[in-house]
This record gives C-alpha cells, structure tokens and sequence, in this order.
C-alpha cells in the first residue's frame, strides 16, 4: 500500500495514517497484508507493528528507490512466495493515505470484482471538478461502449478526455495471477520517469481483459492527505464518526465537536464526557465515569463510576469511585486506589 509521493508519518485519532486503511480490511478473508515502506521506514514499521491487529498478518517490503506506485506494487508482491500462475485469488491494492476508507466499501469490491470475473477493479468517483484527478477513459460505442480502454494522468489527457468526470481513487482489486506479469510490462513515464500503476489497466485491457468498476457515492471515504490542511479536515471527519459510534453505545457528550477520542480508547457503558475532553492511546475508562470539561488523559485506566475534572494524566492508573481534581496531574506510573480524593490542584507521582 503506497501512494505516489511519500508521506511523512502523519498520526490521526492516535494511529499511523496506514493503520486505518489497514482497519477497512477487517471484513475480508486475509492471507497476508503487505505494507510497502520508503520515507520514514523505521518509524512508521515500529508503529504498525505495535498496532496491527493479528488477523492482517503484516508484511513489511521496503521500496529503497521510490519510482512510482507500480514499482511500489511489484515490491510489495515480493513479500509473497511465488508468481503462482494458477493462483486467481485477489489481491487489493491501497494508498496508504487514505484513512477514511470503510469497510463495507472494500468488501464491497472485493465482492463485485470476483462475481464479475474482472481481470482488475478500479474504485471511481465522479466529480463536478475534476481537475488534477486521473480519468477513467472508455470505449465508444462502435468499439464496445463503455468498457475501460485506460486510465489517464491529467497532464496526458487530450482535451476531451479532460472532460471526463469519472476518476480513478487509485484503490484496484487485480487477479493475482495477472498482475505481476502486467506489471513487468509496464514502462515509465515521459514526464515522472516513474511506473504508475494506473498503466496496468490499460496493458490488461490490450490484452482483452475486462476491466471493472466500482462507483463511490461518499467522495470523502477517498479523501487523501497531502498538507496539514487536509489531515485536519480528514481528523474531523474521522473523530465525527467514532464520537457517533461511541453515543450510539451509550456514551454522552455534551459537545461532540469539543470532544476527541482516539479509535485506540475504550470507554464503558454511561460514561458523560464533558467539553474539552480528550482520550488518547490505550486509555480505558470504566462504566459510569465522568470525564472532563478540559481533560486530557493519555494511556490511562480510569476505574468505573470515578468523577476526573479539569486535569491531565500520562499513564496513570485511577482506582473505581474515585474523584480527581479540578487541575490534578498524574504523571506516568501514578496510581490512586478505589474510592481516593485528590482535591484541587494535586499531583500525583509515581511511588
């Protein structure tokens, strides 16, 4: 999973940009997932490594010489044991900056992908602007109307081929045992000098494969991170659903859009969390808890029915019942027993 240009690693809700779209494939059937790395390799390997769930069965591949998505692609076919000619299974293929990505759409195409009998699936979006996207370009009618002949960079498109309003997201599904061959056929570019993957639509289509699609409704599932602009859109999006999720369980917010939750924190039953409430990490809070306003807590475990106001905890454990605060901090390794009251303006330390 690589897009074009390398990201640094950008965290969002606590996580690894990756680790998201890594979460969109909890639906499917894995054998392996496979996450190709060039900038920041060190970083972003030990990162994922700790938050990877067992069931995606991670793979690192490093690209030591980034040309381009398809080099990318091939790279990270390496991590598997052989270019099976008979193996028809489906490998999916994903930017890795595209946190928003659900579930349901990726096991949506997976499915339509091998009920077609595609040779490759693109993911498409349609577009009122869609300047500086890749369009997808089909056949006329006299040579088979709408089929997918190519994709096209916008600055190879012809003047009509600008016009077009369906746009690839980059997210494919190919045949296993068609894509490192259309791969190895794929040439570099005039203008980057990189080998983009898009082109393996047009080598399969050449050679008589369909080539399928899958339109999206929600663009913002394929919103990508380039600036720091973007993340922040893309955080808020992201914090929108888990809050929603969270209340729909049975937790209260007074003000959701003052409130954030990292997808890495578990919260009981009846929690309240008041505004300027936020939970970071691998922080646990038991049920019947009220938490904040202004409160920061980061890998923490709050026991149930405990009262934390206007104060800050960094690994730190607090006992059931207990009340903390306002403007208390726990530093790392403190810990309150049940039932404790630290009153205003404590600190507690670890023993």
């Amino acid at each position: 999973m690589q897009s074009e240009r390398p990201k640094p690693l950008h965290l969002i809700c606590g996580r690894p940009m990756v680790m998201h779209v890594i979460s969109a494939l909890e639906d499917l059937d894995i054998e392996r997932t496979v996450v190709v790395v060039g900038a920041d390799a060190e970083r972003v390997t030990k990162k994922v490594q700790e938050q990877a769930p067992v069931w995606a069965n991670v793979t690192f591949v490093e690209q030591h010489v980034r040309h381009g998505s398809g080099d990318a692609t091939l790279v990270g076919l390496s991590a598997f044991e052989s270019d099976d000619l008979d193996d028809t299974s489906t490998v999916v293929v994903l930017p890795g900056d595209r946190p928003l990505l659900r579930p349901d759409t990726i096991s949506a195409l997976v499915a339509h992908h091998e009920a077609g009998g595609y040779a490759s699936t693109v993911v498409t979006v349609h577009l009122d602007d869609p300047r500086g996207e890749r369009r997808i370009v089909r056949a006329p009618a006299r040579q088979g109307a709408g089929r997918v002949l190519r994709i096209v960079d916008e600055v190879s498109a012809s003047a009509d081929e600008a016009q077009i309003a369906e746009c690839s997201t980059s997210i494919f599904a190919f045949r296993r045992d068609l894509l490192a061959p259309a791969l190895r056929r794929l040439r570099p570019s005039s203008v980057s000098g990189e080998y983009s993957l898009s082109d393996v639509v047009e080598a399969l289509a050449s050679m008589g494969y369909q080539i399928g699609t899958m339109s999206l409704d929600d663009e913002t599932e394929v919103l990508d991170v380039d600036d720091r602009w973007q993340l922040a859109m893309v955080e808020r999006e992201l914090r929108a659903r888990t809050n929603r999720t969270w209340m729909l369980r049975g937790v209260t917010m007074f003000d959701p859009r003052q409130t954030f939750i990292d997808v890495t924190v578990e919260l009981g039953r009846d929690v309240t969390l008041y505004p300027g409430t936020i939970l970071q990490g691998r922080t646990v809070v038991g049920a019947g808890c009220e938490i904040g306003p202004n409160t920061r807590l980061v890998d923490c475990v709050v026991g149930a029915s405990s009262v934390v106001q206007n104060s800050v905890a960094v690994e730190a454990e607090i006992g059931e019942g207990s009340i903390v605060g306002p403007f208390a901090y726990l530093e790392s390794g403190a810990s309150l027993g049940d039932s404790a009251r630290t009153g205003p303006f404590y600190t507690g330390r670890a023993e």
